[in-house]
């Protein structure tokens, strides 16, 4: 079973609706056994850093977080990925859940149309089980107005919007992070998600 943590800030619907056309199961939760229980675990994510890191704290999910995510798969999507990081400077410098070594700052880019909206090509880095069967030529779909800075290790794909853009983060054991979205990405997402799910044997 993946939990998909429902936090109050998050495209929670249309993920889960992703997992049920692959035909995973999947719950809605913000209960800490639920998410313990979990096989694999998303944190979805739209709108501010801060407020976002505010939602979490709230819920009391952060120290649960940290410890799950030392031990099965876990995912963060879109503001979620930005969230695995020691930090933000969107609006306020902000810390986040420092799963994942760099920080997160606006798309420096000023004469591109901010947010990035779009599609944009996957340009791998490092091999990385999320991209088992994607082939050279694949497209999927960003909505973003700050991108992460991290160390060339945890950059396992990325693509390219006036500079490099990380596309796919990881600590090298369980935790993996999509800046784009990959319940919007068509049969490329599917198949990203389903290899995630496929990593907790499920």
């Amino acid at each position: 079973m993946i939990a998909i943590i429902d936090y109050g800030a998050g495209n929670i619907f249309s993920v889960k609706n992703a997992l049920d056309h692959l035909g995973k199961e999947s719950i809605l939760t913000a209960d800490k056994e639920v998410i313990a229980s979990a096989d694999a675990v998303i944190l979805p994510g739209v709108g501010a850093f801060p407020w976002a890191m505010k939602k979490l704290t709230e819920s009391g999910l952060v120290d649960t977080i940290k410890e799950q995510a030392k031990q099965k798969p876990f995912m963060g999507i879109c503001l979620g990925m930005q969230l695995l990081f020691e930090k933000s400077f969107e609006f306020e410098e902000c810390d986040g859940l420092g799963l994942i070594k760099g920080y997160v700052d606006r798309i420096p880019e000023d004469d591109l149309i901010i947010p990035h909206m779009g599609w944009n090509k996957l340009e791998y880095n490092h091999e990385c089980k999320l991209f088992d069967g994607l082939g050279n030529d694949e497209f999927v779909y960003f909505v973003h107005s700050y991108k992460a800075f991290c160390d060339d290790d945890s950059l396992y794909a990325y693509s390219t919007y006036g500079s490099s853009v990380p596309a796919v983060v990881g600590d090298g054991r369980f935790v993996y992070g999509c800046q784009f979205h990959p319940e919007k990405s068509g049969k490329t997402g599917l198949k990203i998600l389903e290899n995630f799910t496929a990593l907790s044997g499920r």
